[in-house]
């Protein structure tokens, strides 16, 4: 499945979930998948969890998540070498 296949299964519209990106067909925003897989949820476990979903609306996520990441940034202070744990 190609990047725009993947990205084709996320949709935004100002009338569903306050215009914020999410998976075509659902209410489930991209925020809230990403969110769980930060967290350290399998997509095994999210596909439990929302059995409408499939494994692609979840790789669709994530790549939507790529994409944002390569227009926007999220500024992090540059650490020191001491916050590195041995």
């Amino acid at each position: 499945m190609t990047r725009n296949d993947l990205l084709s299964r996320i949709s935004i519209d100002p009338n569903i979930c306050f215009g914020k990106p999410r998976i075509k067909g659902h209410r489930i925003r991209v925020s809230l998948i990403l969110d769980l897989l930060a967290a350290g949820e399998t997509i095994e476990a999210i596909l439990e969890e929302y059995p409408g979903l499939e494994k692609e609306d979840i790789l669709a996520c994530i790549a939507y998540g790529a994409e944002m990441a390569r227009d926007c940034f999220v500024e992090i202070p540059i650490g020191t070498h001491q916050e590195i744990k041995k």
